[in-house]
């Protein structure tokens, strides 16, 4: 089994990774043997967890949700797609102008 995580940091962020072996990863994440920006915030907490057959695909996922923003990844812990859409959605107003002025 393979898993895509998120971890809560000391300092309130979040951290995104993959792996093969949860408990271990956790223990390293927590001893300061796991990533550089996990190991200046400790201790974390697991607070998401996503599993697959698959690394390759937890890898893409890890790599899809590192590029959310943070009130989109509140929202998935959460599991309110209701939010999760909203949060999706673009606020760049010069884009939306564009958007629209294109569909004219």
């Amino acid at each position: 089994m393979a898993y895509v995580y998120i971890l809560e940091c000391s300092d309130g962020s979040f951290y995104t990774g993959s792996t093969f072996d949860l408990h271990k990863r956790l223990w390293e994440h927590n001893n300061g043997l796991g990533a550089n920006y996990t190991k200046k915030r400790l201790p974390v907490n697991l607070v998401y967890l996503e599993e697959s057959d698959s690394i390759e695909e937890c890898f893409l996922r890890e790599k899809q949700i590192q590029g959310w923003s943070r009130a989109k990844k509140k929202s998935l812990m959460k599991s309110n797609f209701k939010t999760l859409h909203r949060a999706a959605e673009c606020k760049n107003g010069s884009h939306f102008h564009n958007y629209t002025d294109q569909a004219e």
